[in-house]
């Protein structure tokens, strides 16, 4: 199990299609990481990575075609709780690309998204555990690949996936999750929403990681922040951004008062 550096252990921790293997490696590979096992190979050249590993379960369909449903029956909820698991378990897959695919960054990037990695997958297992509770497990309900897809439409650029995908749509979950906390306490379902408190205040964390580092990458570039961002928006986003949005979340994972500002002008 013990790879040679850290890019090696990013590339294993991706290619693994069981999600209970993806999750031992990660916790592993981390673990190594912080105690100082895992050197940076800092001439090293990542090589394409088209899709992660991932189980034939859940089938990927487009979004529109993803059913609504209630959270008044336990079926409803473990359909919740499937979505979000998904995007946790894609979640996973994006630290350990950034870590992989961006080389010749700071130390402290890299120690950032092994950090997310491990929180991700922690995330992913709490969820998978609630599925389990309601007779279900990951793979039951259909999902959609769209975090992925920005992952390799940014792939060749890390002050774009930075923004795009830590500070749009991740940090779309720090906007719905106060709701749906609030709609399953509402219906009794205690459990999964003390799931949810954890996962929204670590969270931020992650977005703040993507703040941080596209905000370096801008520096890097001579870019001014804000007018690339609103750009990246633009170019990717069709200019406008699903809201309403929780800006004292947002505030605290790195974005200006003058950001959410513009914000509020282009939600849809």
């Amino acid at each position: 199990m013990q790879p040679g550096d850290l890019f090696t252990a990013a590339r294993q921790c991706l290619g693994a299609d069981d999600p209970a293997r993806k999750l031992e490696l990660t916790h592993f590979h981390a673990r190594t990481f912080r105690e100082g096992r895992l050197p940076i190979e800092a001439h090293s050249t990542a090589e394409p990575i088209d899709e992660p590993g991932r189980p034939c379960r859940p089938q990927l369909i487009e979004p529109r075609r993803l059913p609504q449903r209630g959270l008044g029956t336990a079926e409803g909820r473990a359909a919740l709780i499937h979505a979000i698991a998904h995007i946790e378990f894609n979640a996973v897959n994006l630290a350990w690309d950034a870590v992989y695919r961006f080389r010749g960054m700071p130390d402290a990037y890299y120690a950032d998204w092994v950090g997310v990695a491990d929180d991700e997958a922690r995330h992913f297992a709490m969820l998978n555990h609630r599925l389990g509770e309601l007779g279900h497990g990951y793979g039951d309900f259909d999902a959609h690949n769209g975090l992925w897809e920005m992952a390799v439409i940014t792939a060749g650029s890390c002050l774009q996936r930075m923004a795009l995908v830590p500070r749009v749509l991740e940090a779309r979950g720090l906007d719905v999750t106060p709701g749906m906390i609030q709609r399953l306490r509402k219906v009794g379902d205690h459990a999964t929403a003390d799931i949810l408190e954890i996962i929204l205040q670590e969270e931020v964390a992650h977005v703040a990681a993507g703040s941080r580092w596209f905000s370096w990458c801008c520096a890097e570039s001579g870019l001014e922040p804000q007018a690339t961002f609103a750009g990246l928006i633009d170019t990717h986003m069709r200019g406008s951004l699903r809201g309403p949005f929780n800006n004292d979340a947002r505030a605290l994972a790195g974005f200006t008062v003058s950001e959410l500002a513009h914000l509020g002008t282009l939600a849809a």
